[in-house]
């Protein structure tokens, strides 16, 4: 498949130099569902790279769109706080701002952090594996040769969905409704998935229903290994409030979501976009690991994070006040040309594949970050095993959001087996 269309990159190309620069708004859901934004970040990135965008819908925003400057504001907790969301959008209106530890400070952000993380430690994960593969081996088992089909729903989807129940200790059978929220959470009403502000609100009373039978579960029984138990017997959250465990619980499903699921899709196109590394990676599987932080970087499945300022602070000769939103555009810094070598290239066998900023950056790096990892590396050893190759056969249709960089479809045909 070729590398996009040619002529729409054009336009998008002339379109960001054609607009004065005090214009360029990158946060427009538009650009990354057409996947146009690239060149708005690279004049940016050139000219502007401590860039305010004055009229937005969600009010005034920075954009911090360079590698270094990213890793400066994403470590400097005292002046960037995570305090009340991490997107930039703000809340609905009436609603106040879902309390969860990647919106947290230290040193309340650290203690709810350890209380989840033993479920993704190296340990865990070591026992985890085998379940994993076994799963992602009866997917690609059950894919059709020779028929088009949608990768997204029959691959991606559903090693994620089956992953992220194991972790909550839910029944496997209720896994699509958790993708189902996960996509409800980041969905822009009016933009497909739901209609309306009301709706969205119900489907998190639904939601939150649900994992408040579960919190009821595990509370009243003995701890076990699970996120959603470790959260109910933890010292440091076992009494939090009932929207404090809900936001939890959104952070978790989301992070072990929307991430995993879209680079497991973007590691398909890529390597499509891409045959020349497609071949070198089937001559030498030894590449998997590498491939795997190469994708994580080229797809970013998180476009950005959001800081809010504590102070005003001087910072690449602009003055930041207190009270505004700073924009650390990880989809940017990860093609900083000044900091990564080739960076618009896809190169599985790159000297140093995970030199890139698709995890976050000091305290607020990806708690699952090892997980995702390992289900991308697993995938890829159970395909490479079975399929010679997996053709895309049509654009992908992609998420209408400037915060997760998603796939809703990829059409593929797998033409043979081994």
């Amino acid at each position: 498949m070729a590398d996009g269309n040619l002529a729409h990159r054009a336009q998008a190309r002339e379109a960001a130099y054609a607009t004065p620069l005090d214009q360029l708004n990158p946060a427009q859901p538009a650009l990354f569902q057409a996947d146009a934004m690239w060149p708005v970040f690279e004049r940016l990135r050139k000219e502007d790279p401590v860039h305010r965008t004055e009229e937005h819908e969600f009010g005034p925003y920075w954009s911090i769109c360079k590698y270094n400057d990213i890793m400066a504001i994403d470590t400097n907790h005292e002046v960037f706080s995570s305090e009340g969301g991490i997107t930039i959008a703000e809340q609905m209106a009436g609603e106040a701002p879902l309390p969860m530890f990647i919106a947290m400070d230290p040193p309340k952000h650290d203690i709810q952090r350890k209380t989840v993380s033993p479920a993704v430690s190296p340990a865990n994960l070591a026992v985890m594996e085998p379940l994993i593969r076994e799963r992602a081996a009866a997917i690609l088992d059950s894919l059709p040769i020779g028929e088009e089909f949608d990768w997204v729903d029959r691959v991606s989807k559903e090693l994620t969905g089956m992953t992220l129940a194991t972790l909550f200790d839910m029944p496997q059978a209720d896994r699509r409704r958790l993708i189902y929220w996960s996509d409800v959470v980041t969905a822009i009403p009016g933009a497909g998935l739901i209609d309306s502000v009301e709706q969205k609100m119900a489907i998190f009373l639904e939601y939150h229903a649900y994992f408040t039978e579960l919190w009821n579960q595990r509370v009243n029984a003995p701890p076990r290994g699970d996120l959603i138990s470790m959260l109910a017997h933890g010292e440091a959250t076992r009494n939090m409030e009932p929207r404090e465990y809900f936001g939890n619980i959104v952070l978790l499903t989301v992070g072990g979501n929307d991430t995993t699921r879209n680079t497991i899709s973007g590691s398909i196109l890529a390597l499509n976009q891409n045959p020349d590394e497609y071949n070198k990676l089937r001559e030498n599987p030894q590449l998997i690991p590498s491939m795997v932080s190469e994708t994580i970087r080229w797809q970013t499945p998180l476009a950005h994070m959001r800081r809010r300022a504590l102070a005003d602070f001087e910072f690449q000769g602009k003055t930041i006040r207190k009270g505004d939103k700073v924009i650390m555009w990880y989809v940017s810094g990860n093609r900083d040309e000044t900091v990564i070598d080739n960076p618009d290239a896809y190169i599985i066998d790159r000297e140093r594949p995970r030199h890139h900023l698709s995890f976050g950056f000091g305290i607020h790096r990806c708690v699952g970050n090892r997980l995702a990892e390992l289900q991308l590396t697993v995938i890829w050893e159970e395909i490479l095993k079975r399929f010679p190759t997996i053709e895309v056969v049509g654009e992908p249709r992609r998420v209408y959001s400037s915060f997760v960089r998603g796939y809703e479809s990829l059409q593929v045909v797998i033409p043979t087996r081994n």
